[in-house]
């Protein structure tokens, strides 16, 4: 997997701590909530798209389109808060949660997975 830069790194650890934040503010301010968590979401997955897989392992690629397909949720889930919040759409009630949870599953699935066959693929080569 491709590194990223140091102010990248940055970005997606703030967008990461946002992104919680928001989501559990939600419940006492629905509008601050909507801000927060859309501005975490639209800062933590372009940094998470940018890292790059250009092995031949099927196993780490197939991870990897499911991370992006992650990352789409949580963009969804922002969508979907939006929606909620400003009473239109087809999002009137709580589908973020249902995005923010298939997001979830997806990155956090992935974050276990991904260093796993990196360091099979890593000691295979040795």
């Amino acid at each position: 997997m491709e590194e990223l830069d140091k102010r990248l790194v940055v970005l997606q650890q703030m967008a990461a701590v946002f992104m919680p934040l928001g989501a559990a503010l939600f419940m006492w301010k629905p509008l601050w909530a909507t801000f927060i968590y859309s501005i975490g979401a639209l800062a933590y997955c372009p940094t998470r798209m940018l890292q790059r897989y250009e092995g031949r392992n099927f196993t780490i690629r197939r991870l990897r389109r499911q991370q992006l397909l992650g990352q789409v949720a949580f963009l969804c889930a922002a969508c979907c808060m939006a929606m909620q919040v400003g009473q239109f759409g087809f999002a009137r009630r709580n589908e973020w949660v249902v995005c923010l949870a298939i997001g979830c599953v997806l990155e956090l699935y992935t974050a276990f997975r991904i260093p796993s066959e990196l360091k099979k693929e890593r000691d295979g080569e040795q």
